[in-house]
């Protein structure tokens, strides 16, 4: 019996740690997209907790920078798997991934706009590495041999157009106050264009 009382106590004492955690990495990601420049304290503010709390869990700021990095890397891939990217038609699935990714905004726009985001994180490493990306590299390769996405251009070239596109349509969020579902529909309604086969365009 008080073996299963520690052990029942030791799992609940986890899963609060791991509450914890992601309450401050949450809080961190609102609070660092708002303010580049905002502190630990601020974090711990906005995170609901007391600021020894967030060192104890991040001593310093690079090693909350690093975590953020983690968390997104792993959201990136669950997202592409929620996109199910070797069903149905590519662009079909192409759009099933914007939407995955859309979702991720804050979290993607932050990594973008601190420049010195990506030493701190840990995230200098070649991203076409990654496996998100080279799950959607042969999504791309598939609709073209396919004859349902432009075969005519580099598959790699339409890679950076999706970004560029996900980044266009959070910018008009942010800057424009445009209801997210709008920027959604225009990004689609631009990447679908952007890439389709001719004999698409034409119909």
């Amino acid at each position: 019996m008080g073996s299963d009382r520690a052990d029942r106590a030791a799992t609940q004492e986890s899963t609060t740690r791991a509450r914890t955690r992601r309450a401050i990495i949450d809080a961190a990601v609102a609070t660092l997209s708002a303010d580049h420049a905002a502190s630990l304290a601020d974090v711990a503010e906005a995170a609901g907790v007391g600021r020894t709390t967030v060192h104890r869990y991040f001593p310093e700021r690079s090693d909350l920078l690093a975590a953020i990095g983690t968390d997104v890397r792993e959201r990136i891939e669950a997202a592409t798997a929620r996109a199910r990217l070797g069903e149905g038609p590519a662009p079909a699935a192409l759009d099933r991934l914007c939407l995955e990714f859309f979702e991720l905004g804050d979290r993607l726009m932050l990594l973008d706009d601190v420049p010195q985001f990506w030493a701190w994180s840990g995230l200098e490493e070649d991203e076409a590495q990654a496996p998100s990306d080279r799950e959607l590299l042969a999504l791309v390769r598939r609709g073209q041999r396919e004859g349902t996405l432009d075969p005519e251009v580099d598959d790699t070239w339409l890679h950076t157009v999706l970004w560029a596109m996900l980044y266009a349509a959070w910018e008009q969020t942010r800057e424009y106050d445009t209801p997210k579902h709008t920027a959604l529909s225009l990004c689609l309604r631009t990447l679908r264009k952007a890439t389709a086969a001719r004999q698409a365009l034409r119909g």
